[in-house]
């Protein structure tokens, strides 16, 4: 994560750069927004740019605020006053900006970018790429609605070359934006005054940074399959649609050290219609990953809470967890052992046809998955390997024996 600037005779105003996990294969960045001329007009480009950038300024007069921004790495903040942006900007690193009636200036009084109130249909109607003198626009939303306006805004303006930002007063009306349309606005002028918005909006990038590398996978041989009695268990139903290959959340298993990747249903059968929102995921007493590096036991997932889904090459994202079902069913047992190492991982899960692991991605062939009921010693699958001991699911540093 790195703050950028941009080149050319314009000044860069530096901001928080970060990546955002997509739902599929687009990237989204937070990065800097350059600062332009208000005579250069916003035009749509031939072909969409290869990175969704996004854009975080900061609007506050709270020095706690600033700090904490500062802290994260988001350096540019709008001013009414120029005494205050003045008086900031001789303690800390900052890029001032000023607002002046419609317009905002930096610190050579150059105009940077035009802000607009918008509190009707019929003015919204006026906010097009056309009549924007400038290419960063800030729209200040007053009402009331947020999310079909921002909506609209996003299909308005898409593939076009400038910056469009919505004014937030709080991390949750920034995040409306920031994902309007799955793609979202360019980026937020976060208006706060409670540096806890700075904290939650920063969060909020990470559990959605996919410009980390892949989660580490290993391959697990199967070493020993065992049908045993009823349990319960449970069906996890996301938000999100899976596809095949892709397991929900991202492994599961009954050893925190070692999880079994699941995959989802959303593979075709005669017997039964796909759901590819669910993983039968295995019974309440086993791990499941959770966003911040941290697991959670099935039985503790609840309707709103995040995991995360994970294909066969460690890509991954999150997702909404929309209904939690616990049903007794039979259960059967699973052992694998580590291809890499001498650990032996185990798991429980429920003894259907519906229920299946995920295998490596050999390239070779178009099985993304291996139902229990199938399972052989020596079939292949996806493991995760990490830490063993957890604390409230944060992975702990300590001496632990589960058998």
């Amino acid at each position: 994560m790195a703050v950028s600037s941009s080149s050319g005779s314009a000044k860069a105003l530096p901001c928080f750069q970060a990546s955002l996990l997509a739902p599929q294969t687009k990237r989204t960045v937070v990065t800097s927004a350059s600062q332009h001329r208000a005579s250069v007009r916003m035009r749509a480009s031939a072909a969409a740019p290869a990175e969704l950038k996004k854009t975080v300024w900061v609007w506050t007069e709270n020095r706690q605020v600033m700090t904490a921004a500062v802290e994260r790495g988001w350096s540019t903040f709008l001013f009414g006053s120029k005494d205050l942006g003045k008086d900031w900007s001789s303690t800390a690193r900052i890029n001032p900006l000023f607002i002046d009636g419609p317009e905002i200036f930096d610190s050579e009084n150059q105009k940077v970018a035009v802000i607009s109130q918008v509190a009707s249909p019929k003015e919204l109607e006026l906010v097009q790429p056309d009549n924007v003198e400038a290419e960063n626009f800030v729209i200040d939303f007053r009402g009331g609605w947020q999310v079909i306006p921002a909506e609209n805004i996003v299909a308005a303006f898409q593939g076009c070359r400038g910056t469009v930002l919505a004014v937030s007063t709080n991390s949750t009306e920034a995040q409306v934006f920031l994902e309007a349309l799955e793609q979202g606005l360019d980026g937020v002028v976060l208006k706060v005054d409670d540096m806890d918005d700075i904290i939650k909006l920063k969060d909020y990038f990470d559990r959605r940074n996919e410009s980390k590398s892949p989660l580490p996978l290993t391959k697990a041989t199967i070493s020993k399959i065992e049908v045993l009695g009823m349990g319960d268990r449970v069906c996890v139903d996301l938000c999100s649609i899976m596809r095949p290959g892709e397991g929900l959340l991202v492994c599961v298993g009954s050893y925190a050290r070692g999880m079994f990747l699941v995959h989802s249903e959303c593979l075709e059968t005669n017997y039964i219609a796909s759901r590819p929102f669910r993983v039968n995921a295995g019974p309440v007493h086993a791990y499941v990953t959770v966003p911040g590096g941290k697991t959670s036991y099935l039985s503790e997932l609840r309707s709103g809470k995040e995991v995360i889904v994970v294909d066969q090459n460690g890509l991954w994202r999150t997702a909404i967890v929309g209904r939690v079902k616990i049903e007794s069913r039979p259960l059967i047992l699973v052992e694998a052992k580590d291809n890499s190492g001498d650990d032996t991982y185990s798991i429980f899960l429920q003894n259907a046809e519906t229920v299946a692991l995920i295998t490596p991605d050999t390239g070779s062939s178009f099985r993304t998955a291996i139902p229990v009921t199938s399972l052989k010693v020596g079939d292949e699958v996806l493991a995760r390997k990490q830490g063993g001991a957890r604390h409230t699911g944060i992975e702990i540093q300590e001496f632990i024996v589960e058998k």
